[in-house]
């Protein structure tokens, strides 16, 4: 049994499904639903159609690059039947899917792992942007209240230093 890809979004067409489309070169085109087909007719790019695996690809959405990949490429040599064979094969294959998914789910991982951090960074900066909506009016009131008192005695320290050079200027002009 052979599944086959679509040209279009690039999912799996089982065998009795889908439609074949044959141009005047002699090119076989083979698409999963009409869907595909008349977004080809209308001469669509896949990698611009949000729904497609070569968007998802271009876009970084799902791994691109893995050598996973290469069990899935068609392979047109006859082989002779063998059971060992087959059984090897098929115990391969069931390895590869469960590497491959692990592969997807620790990618899918790190997309949501930068997606938190820059969540995270746009959180901080409307925070500072706007700390007065946030922050109680009343919430500064004792430090603001120190401050002044600080000030006070500050100023009346520096009153006190001018009265204490005048007295000292009065008394020297008496002498």
């Amino acid at each position: 049994m052979r599944i086959e890809t679509c040209y279009f979004c690039s999912s799996r067409i089982y065998p009795g499904h889908g439609i074949q489309f044959v141009r005047n070169d002699c090119k076989i085109f083979k698409f999963c639903r009409s869907k595909c087909h008349a977004a080809f007719k209308k001469k669509k790019n896949p990698r611009k159609v949000k729904w497609t695996k070569v968007y998802r690809k271009t876009v970084g959405k799902e791994l691109a690059v893995d050598p996973s990949f290469e069990f899935e490429k068609t392979r047109n040599i006859p082989l002779k039947y063998n059971r060992e064979l087959w059984a090897k094969t098929i115990e391969a294959m069931k390895k590869v899917e469960v590497i491959k998914q692990k592969r997807q789910n620790l990618h899918i991982m790190q997309r949501l792992r930068k997606g938190r951090e820059l969540e995270q960074e746009r959180d901080v900066k409307e925070v500072q942007r706007d700390l007065s909506l946030v922050r109680l009016p009343a919430a500064g009131l004792k430090e603001r209240q120190k401050q002044k008192e600080a000030a006070e005695e500050h100023e009346q320290m520096h009153v006190d230093e001018n009265s204490s050079h005048e007295l000292e200027a009065e008394a020297l002009e008496v002498n």
